[in-house]
């Protein structure tokens, strides 16, 4: 058990330290000098524990990654276990055990289109790796014209170069925009911010849904002999806001992909492992995309690790003799480190024998009911929810959809305040987002929807 006295540094000293040193991601920093953060310096099972001793419900998965909770015995023993063997060689020109074993473990759970995995270290990497393996594809196999791709508005794959063309976000990304190369985009059906005059409330989802596969049909017929690659999340967009898609739609957006002989990138770093209650969003409509991306929850939440799933078709066009030209020159300094790879082995093993996917299938159905009375509440636009990914958003005017003045920052004051209540959750913009571990039980689910309700009503 953790306790206060194991305190090492005071949380002023901490304080001034990070403020002195430290650039935080996607931190506003002039609101975060003028603020007092919270300093994690531990953490058990479901609670990240701060440098006074206080725990907090892990609401995001400490950003989506987390699976077990923390300190998960299995996975500590497996990285102490490696540590005494060796903690960190390349794969330029060799092979570790760790990485090798991972990836027998991995092809017996991924869909079955694929059958090779190239290790990176982020999700951002992931992604970045299955467009230039999608290029380089169709130059090997002598159409170097298809190189362009399409993407979906509302995307997100990642800070990189190519992710930021793929799934630009202009709050993110506009800076950057003059940097990145052009990308056809079909629109995201966005159910709750399409207005159709003529369709009922139950007949939105399919109205918009078609209007979206329409519009991507349209971008593949005027430009299908150029592109090499169509990516989505699949069933979810995540840092959009949660985007829940209409049933039916990944699985069109595949046979269209397929019907102009375009490759498919599924990228699965925020809905993988469980979170959508299948081990991947593609298993819920049957989907087999040519190039898969993991990352997040691959370790269990642990250690820095992602992956790229290619087809056997694309892995065979890069075979050949040095100078012919088809070796792909790409790697990171990381790649398929051996404690991320044996945190992984633990992390599957772990999924394996509590059911997770069971659980988080039969979890998310009383989660569904928790959220119920949060649709009544005056300022609560919509709450999407697939498994255990929530998205809550949030309007100034239900009646209307009019947004909250962005200057109010309404959804970070929400989650700001749940801290006092014990509960760490994090906005996208004026979406409150319920992210939390795949192994968390109803108990601290409950704690969690009844904290974000009670500062919702608040408003």
């Amino acid at each position: 058990m953790f306790t206060v006295a194991q305190k090492q540094h005071s949380t002023q000293d901490l304080r001034r330290l990070d403020k002195q040193y430290v650039w935080h991601p996607f931190a506003p920093m002039k609101l975060w000098l003028e603020s007092d953060p919270l300093v994690i310096t531990a953490a058990e099972g479901m609670h990240l524990i701060d440098s006074d001793g206080r725990r907090y419900l892990d609401g995001v998965s400490s950003l989506w990654c987390n699976v077990h909770g923390h300190r998960v015995p299995e996975i500590d023993d497996a990285v102490r276990r490696q540590l005494d063997r060796v903690a960190h060689t390349t794969m330029l020109g060799l092979a570790n055990e760790p990485a090798a074993l991972l990836a027998e473990r991995l092809m017996a759970v991924v869909p079955s289109s694929l059958a090779k995995v190239f290790y990176s270290d982020a999700g951002a990497t992931a992604t970045e790796v299955a467009f230039k393996l999608a290029a380089q594809y169709w130059h090997n196999v002598g159409r170097p014209e298809r190189n362009e791709f399409v993407g979906f508005a509302e995307a997100y794959h990642g800070d990189t170069v190519g992710a930021m063309s793929v799934g630009r976000i202009p709050a993110f990304h506009r800076p950057y925009f003059p940097m990145l190369f052009p990308v056809h985009f079909a629109p995201t059906p966005y159910v709750y911010q399409y207005d159709l005059e003529g369709a009922s409330e139950d007949e939105k989802p399919e109205f918009v849904k078609q209007h979206c596969l329409r519009e991507l049909k349209a971008i593949l017929e005027r430009h299908g002999p150029k592109i090499a690659a169509v990516c989505i999340e699949p069933m979810v967009q995540g840092a959009g806001g949660i985007i829940v898609q209409p049933p039916g739609f990944l699985a069109e957006v595949a046979r269209l992909t397929k019907e102009y002989g375009a490759l498919l990138i599924a990228d699965e770093v925020a809905v993988g492992f469980g979170r959508t209650g299948t081990m991947f969003a593609c298993e819920q409509e049957r989907v087999r995309p040519d190039l898969m991306c993991v990352a997040k929850g691959l370790t269990g939440g642990y250690l820095p690790l992602a992956a790229t799933f290619a087809s056997q078709k694309i892995f065979d066009a890069f075979l050949g003799d040095p100078w012919d030209g088809r070796t792909f020159y790409h790697g990171h300094t990381y790649t398929g480190n051996p404690l991320a790879c044996a945190a992984a082995l633990a992390s599957l093993d772990l999924f394996e024998r509590n059911k997770l996917v069971d659980h988080v299938a039969k979890a998310a159905g009383s989660l569904w009911h928790m959220l119920q009375p949060l649709k009544d509440l005056p300022h609560v636009g919509e709450v999407r929810q697939l498994g255990f990914m929530v998205g809550i958003e949030l309007v100034g005017d239900k009646a209307t959809k009019a947004p909250y003045d962005p200057r109010l920052r309404v959804g970070a004051e929400v989650c700001l305040r749940c801290r006092a209540r014990g509960v760490i959750v994090r906005p996208l913009g004026v979406v409150v987002v319920l992210m939390p571990p795949p192994a968390m039980g109803e108990d601290d689910l409950r704690t969690i929807v009844d904290a974000v309700a009670a500062e919702i009503a608040g408003l």
